[in-house]
């Protein structure tokens, strides 16, 4: 079942009540009740959203991620229960013993499909991408040569046709402001599922910012991100203002987690396809795989 992703950008008071999240409307004193097993990700955009502790757990304890934004609107937050599986203390000792070479072919698997799918992301919207697919058939154990950096170039360069002299910052020019609200929910979906699997997300493959609790899922997500970027290119190309966020540029963002993507030949939701990774990342901790499954970019 796909879980459903949630936002509240209004007043609001949330509460619980028979395993049911219970969803007050400052504004019209409208009620309304969601199952909380359905829910996925929880989105708080309002600085008069109320919710209470007994809901928080509940949520937690539903392995639903919980992210918080502040006064302008930016995610800032992301909160994740602790016990998300049934062998969790044995799966996080296959992922601490975890060597330096197996880190290194796992980050080599996951440059290699990251820049492949930037390539076909270009190509959907016609922009050549020869050098992005060499790049990513030249990608060494580790990513020694750093081609992620240098596809990164190329792809920031050309993604934006209207805006020739885009750069990819978190703090710069829209439309980074869409990528990061994109990217938000992403790393949200990601974490959970990691969490899911039993994996600690803050134990990076290659991520090691010691200020960073979610090194892992940042590394994980990378394949995923230029999904993030077709949908943002759809906004930017229907609208001309992107300095502030639309409820309906929201809505498309908050569509991230149920777009169709193909994983192991097969159309899977995106949430979905991400669990399929995580569980996947596990068995190679565990020396039963020796791939992660990524999504492929068509």
């Amino acid at each position: 079942m796909i879980k459903r992703t949630l936002y509240f950008g209004n007043p609001a008071y949330l509460k619980t009540k028979n395993e049911q999240l219970v969803f007050d409307n400052a504004a019209d004193g409208e009620q309304k009740t969601i199952p909380i097993e359905d829910i996925g990700v929880v989105i708080l955009d309002h600085q008069q959203i109320t919710i209470t502790q007994a809901l928080i757990a509940k949520l937690l304890e539903n392995n639903t991620a919980l992210i918080t934004c502040d006064s302008k609107h930016h995610p800032t937050g992301l909160l994740l229960n602790l016990d998300g599986h049934t062998l969790q203390s044995k799966k996080f000792a296959a992922q601490i013993d975890a060597t330096i070479p197996l880190k290194k072919q796992l980050w080599q698997q996951t440059i290699s499909c990251k820049i492949n799918n930037q390539a076909a992301m270009l190509e959907s919207v016609q922009v050549p991408a020869k050098l992005l697919r060499s790049f990513a058939a030249e990608v060494k154990s580790g990513d020694a040569n750093n081609h992620e950096a240098m596809a990164a170039v190329y792809y920031w360069k050309n993604i934006f046709e209207i805006f020739p002299d885009f750069k990819r910052d978190r703090e710069g020019d829209a439309p980074n402001n869409l990528l990061n609200y994109g990217y938000a929910i992403l790393r949200a979906v990601v974490a959970r599922n990691l969490v899911a699997s039993g994996i600690l997300p803050t134990l990076g493959i290659f991520h090691k910012n010691q200020y960073n609790a979610y090194c892992l899922a940042d590394d994980i997500m990378e394949p995923y991100r230029p999904f993030v970027d077709k949908v943002v290119w759809n906004i930017v190309r229907m609208n001309g203002n992107y300095l502030e966020i639309t409820p309906d540029m929201k809505r498309q963002l908050l569509g991230i987690p149920a777009m169709d993507v193909i994983i192991n030949e097969e159309k899977s939701p995106l949430m979905v396809a991400v669990q399929k990774t995580t569980a996947s990342l596990a068995k190679c901790y565990e020396g039963k795989a020796r791939k992660i499954m990524y999504p492929e970019f068509v």
